[in-house]
């Protein structure tokens, strides 16, 4: 085997830096070989290693309530869910791959967030996903979007799980660098979890699943990189998807899941064989012998260091209980995939790779790992300077003479607005029969958990504009709407996972960002008791074209898990009956700052986030499980993008319904429709309701006004007509499809 030179511009190549080479050298008590830096540079790489986040990270809260694992100790987090039933779930990002070959990135990503949940024993039930894109209008964002959504869908549908939630946002600062984020979520048996650990001298190592070629080759060190106008070249580092073998390994290992023959499973996600062998190596405080020849190639010349960091998709490392291996072989062998043993559990802290009889690499497991050896930054930080221009916003200098009716259908049309049609028709919506949103249009996706009476809730939420704005606050916001997503179909939020997405941890004003988003995220989470699960850092979300580098808004997304105990009590966004009356829980405030009315329409892009009470979300969220509990409502939707006028829209679109509204006197009537202020959320209350819910709103002593009732059709405020439902919902549903056409 030919084995490159290790110099200075070998190691700068690999990510690494001269002070990571010494403390390389430092560990190896020598001088290592280009395989062996190659380990180091993908398990050192902030995609594996978190080495500029970590310590922010642990600031989280990151255990209680109905949690069964803590944040980071498995492939993904493990929620109790009551019934003897436990839900594993996780998003992630695939930011990189997709912004250069969106299909296959969005694809693997797809495929690789579903094997987090089922390397863990848990069946996958539902996707979500959140989607960043640049200006819509241009091309180039038009090939991503396709190319995205696609990948998505092919991977999904085929792979079969569908999606029930999700969102996309378009902004100027994501024009070459898409956030792809994907989120699965799975079901299981409670106690019956497989641990990503292996331990046991002599106890076999088997990889399973598709075969081995070169495909993502250092892929987590390309997530850890800045995007530039060179990056197209590192398309051997995307990982090409397969969801009919993923389909066929998800069945094959949930049935080993079964048997009594697991120590410990991992999939091959980033970093490949290094990632899963250290990984499990390192918790299970043992070390591998692995003879990489043993490995089913789909190529042949491929070298072992290539081997060793193929990102090729599909594919999980199985420690087997000697004397098992019938079991694993059988299983897999009926189900047509690849099972081959190519090392063994050894009792020491080594890792020892062989190719046709060669010692390639020798490294010590537990110096590759986030916990570990791997090394922990404190990065600098300070406020950027646009942060000033936001505090000088006022809100009287923003003219309030405006074209009411002429805002609403410019909002109503705004792709940042407007049905997501044209994308989630893509996807599969209805496979497994599980979606409880199909007719029943709801603030978060619901899925039926069979044979029980309970559901479960799921949402991504995060509004990046107003995390640019004021991080702390906006993250606060993130996991607030999220709460009140869920809480608007009657669940109980349980827990949370994030992706992270943000611009260079070595941009001091782009950390400042991180630092202080994490802050207030972690400050929210606790506030509702929903401790982080787990989730994913992603950082270089910028891109460098002719010299010049800007990060992508910063979009901490928050993925959550909520529980409806009762099915019977699930509630819609939509309107249900003409003559409803039409209440706003939450306080009228005279508040544009950072809406979509503020920003697009007025062409106002620094202010503050919009006015925030976490303590009033938290008693918010309380009192929207209440109602639904007590069944006082017909409705209820959250005011966000676009403020009350598109809630009230989204509300009557449904069941094609009006409503006729008056705003009130005291506050500026643009900033009451469509200022986006926190805390707020419409419900429609039937008449012989009516009572019940004026004296539980009464006794609560939190503020609701009446708005209105349910009318036929026509969409009145003010008494001045503002169309026909018929005719908005026509705009609403076809304004990105014709975006896309033009």
């Amino acid at each position: 085997m030919s084995e490159k030179a290790v110099n200075p511009e070998v190691i700068k190549s690999l990510g690494l830096s001269p002070d990571e080479f010494e403390m390389i050298k430092n560990i190896l008590g020598r001088e290592p070989n280009f395989t062996e830096l190659s380990i180091y540079s993908v398990m050192w790489s902030e995609h594996a290693s978190y080495k500029n986040s970590i310590k922010w990270l642990k600031t989280l809260p990151r255990d209680g309530g109905c949690l069964l694992t803590g944040a980071g100790e498995e492939n993904a987090g493990l929620v109790d869910i009551g019934n003897g039933y436990a839900c594993a779930f996780k998003i992630e990002s695939h930011n990189h791959p997709s912004a250069v070959e969106p299909y296959q990135g969005a694809a693997t990503g797809v495929g690789g967030i579903n094997r987090d949940i089922f390397t863990m024993g848990a069946r996958p039930i539902a996707q979500l996903n959140s989607l960043r894109f640049g200006n819509i209008n241009s091309e180039h964002t038009k090939w991503l979007l396709r190319g995205v959504v696609k990948g998505i869908g092919d991977y999904g549908n085929a792979f079969g799980v569908p999606v029930l939630g999700g969102e996309v946002f378009f902004d100027e600062s994501y024009n070459t660098n898409p956030l792809v984020n994907a989120m699965s979520v799975g079901i299981m048996e409670k106690g019956k979890m497989i641990s990503a650990t292996a331990y046991g001298k002599g106890n076999p190592v088997y990889i399973v699943g598709s075969s081995t070629g070169k495909d993502g080759i250092h892929g987590a060190t390309f997530a850890s990189a800045d995007l530039t106008e060179d990056s197209a070249e590192d398309i051997p580092s995307i990982q090409v998807g397969d969801p009919f073998q993923e389909k066929l390994l998800l069945e094959a290992t949930l049935e080993l899941a079964n048997t009594d023959a697991i120590i410990g499973m991992q999939d091959m996600g980033a970093a490949g064989i290094i990632c899963s062998t250290s990984e499990m190596s390192a918790k299970g405080k043992s070390g591998m012998k692995i003879d990489l020849s043993l490995v089913p190639l789909r190529q042949t010349n491929i070298d072992a260091w290539e081997i060793l960091l193929s990102e090729s998709q599909e594919r999980m490392l199985v420690v087997i209980k000697k004397g098992k291996e019938k079991i694993v072989e059988d299983i897999f062998n009926k189900w047509d995939l690849n099972c081959a043993k190519i090392g063994e559990v050894i009792d020491e802290d080594k890792l020892y790779f062989y190719y046709k009889g060669e010692l390639v690499a020798e490294v010590p497991a537990d110096s590759l790992v986030l916990g570990g050896g791997a090394p922990v930054y404190e990065r600098e930080y300070k406020e950027p300077s646009y942060i000033a221009e936001t505090k000088k916003f006022d809100i009287n200098e923003i003219s309030e003479n405006v074209n009411l009716r002429e805002v609403a259908d410019f909002l109503t049309c705004h792709p940042n607005i407007a049905s997501k049609k044209w994308i989630y028709e893509q996807y599969d919506t209805m496979v497994r029969t599980v979606n409880l949103t199909t007719n029943r249009f709801a603030d978060a996706g619901i899925i039926n958990i069979k044979g029980t009476n309970t559901a479960l809730a799921v949402t991504t939420d995060c509004n990046s504009r107003y995390v640019k704005a004021d991080p702390e606050k906006g993250a606060m916001i993130a996991v607030a709407e999220a709460a009140r997503n869920v809480a608007c179909t009657g669940a109980k939020p349980l827990a949370i996972t994030n992706c992270l997405n943000f611009g260079s941890p070595y941009n001091p004003e782009a950390f400042w960002q991180f630092v202080h988003a994490i802050k207030g995220m972690g400050t929210a989470c606790r506030a509702f008791g929903t401790p982080v699960t787990g989730g994913n850092v992603s950082f270089y979300n910028q891109t460098t074209i002719s010299g010049k580098t800007e990060p992508v808004s910063p979009t901490p997304t928050i993925g959550m898990l909520g529980l409806l105990k009762e099915k019977l009590y699930q509630t819609s966004l939509a309107f249900r009956t003409k003559g409803d009356m039409i209440y706003m829980i939450g306080k009228c405030s005279n508040d544009i700052a950072s809406s979509e009315y503020l920003f697009s329409y007025h062409k106002v892009q620094y202010s503050p986030a919009p006015e925030f009470d976490l303590d009033f979300e938290v008693r918010l969220v309380e009192i929207l499980q209440q109602l639904a509990a007590n069944t006082y409502v017909n409705s209820m939707h959250d005011v966000s993008d676009g403020g009350l006028y598109i809630t009230l829209l989204e509300s009557a679109m449904p069941k094609n319904l009006g409503f006729d509204i008056t705003t009130p006197a005291e506050v500026r009537t643009d900033a009451f429709l469509f200022g986006e202020s926190q805390g707020r959320v419409v419900v429609s209350v039937p008449i012989e309701k009516e009572p019940d819910f004026i004296d539980f709103m009464l006794e609560t002593g939190f503020p609701f006004y009446t708005l209105g009732h349910v009318t036929k059709g026509e969409l009145r405020i003010d008494d001045v007509s503002f169309g026909f439902v018929s005719d908005e919902k026509e705009k609403y549903d076809t304004a990105i499809e014709r975006i896309m056409q033009s």
